[in-house]
């Protein structure tokens, strides 16, 4: 049974920094052909935050976090990340992580985890 618990979340002000992590088990880590983090705030939609790749290693990122944060794997630790930098107010969810295990386009995510509440004050 695949599981992916998300940590690392919790209260940081504004301009700070925090990195969240995706523990994935139950398959075989190599064998996904994509993870990506989402997040969804109150009120709003859940919303593609970055995707990486697993065939290239290419990542891809929402505008609103390109140049901040960074998506990356430890495959030995079978574990994803998400390091957000420069934080934001508005970048204020709770972020999800997901696992697609087909190459196709659109990425199409079959797994996905319960979530970490990040949260930034001004």
């Amino acid at each position: 049974q695949v599981q992916l618990v998300e940590s690392g979340g919790g209260l940081v002000q504004a301009g700070g920094s925090l990195r969240l992590s995706c523990a994935a088990s139950g398959r075989t880590f190599s064998s996904y052909a994509a993870m990506g983090w989402f997040r969804q705030a109150p009120g709003k939609e859940r919303e593609f935050v970055a995707t990486l790749r697993w065939i290239g290693g290419r990542t891809y990122y929402a505008d609103s976090v390109k140049g901040r944060f960074t998506i990356s794997r430890d495959n030995a630790k079978t574990t994803l990340y998400l390091q957000m930098n420069s934080l934001k107010p508005e970048d204020t969810a709770v972020y999800h992580c997901a696992a697609a295990t087909i190459p196709v386009v659109p990425i199409k995510y079959d797994y996905w985890g319960q979530g970490t509440q990040v949260t930034v004050s001004s």
